[in-house]
Order: structure tokens, then sequence, then C-alpha cells
């Protein structure tokens, strides 16, 4: 029982930091605006094609197992986006090793 408790108190915050994540299309915006987007929510995942990014800006952290990397994606305009502070899968994280 004390386990689970346990458990469950780590969970609890992950959970509420999903349920804040704002969820965008990046071909339904400007690079400019997804960028503000991002400043201004913290915590976003950008929908390109079929799968996406996550993005958490400073001073959010990525998820266990994930690492914080730079990202380029075409936006609605069809211009060339980077944009910093995405979280990506790290395959060399303690984490991710069995």
């Amino acid at each position: 029982m004390r386990s689970l408790l346990f458990a469950a108190a780590l969970l609890l915050p992950q959970v509420a930091l999903a349920a804040q994540t704002l969820k965008i299309d990046a071909r339904a915006q400007s690079c400019g605006q997804i960028a503000q987007v991002i400043r201004q929510n913290k915590t976003v995942f950008v929908r390109v094609g079929f799968g996406g990014h996550n993005f958490r800006y400073p001073p959010a952290k990525c998820a266990l197992g994930s690492k914080r990397t730079t990202v380029s994606f075409r936006d609605a305009t069809g211009r060339q986006c980077t944009l910093d502070y995405a979280c990506a899968y790290d395959p060399g994280s303690f984490y991710n090793n069995p």
C-alpha cells in the first residue's frame, strides 16, 4: 500500500502537466505565431503531419528519458521553421536503458 501511494504521488504532477498541454497544428500558423504560443503557454504539442513535437519553454523541464533539442518543420506558409526547446526521445538516458 505504501509503494502504491508513493507511485501515485510521483504520477500526479505528470498528469497535471499533461492536462495543461496546448495542442496546435503547425500548418495553421506561421513560425512566429508558433514560437509566441510556446513562450506564452510553456507546454505545447505542435502537430506536424501524422506526428508532432512536444515543446517545453524554460524553466520547464522535459520528461524523464527525454532531452531538449532543436526541431525543424514547415509552417502554414510553407516556410521552414527551426525552433528550440523541443523534447525528444533520448536513447542514451538512464531511464531508457533496460
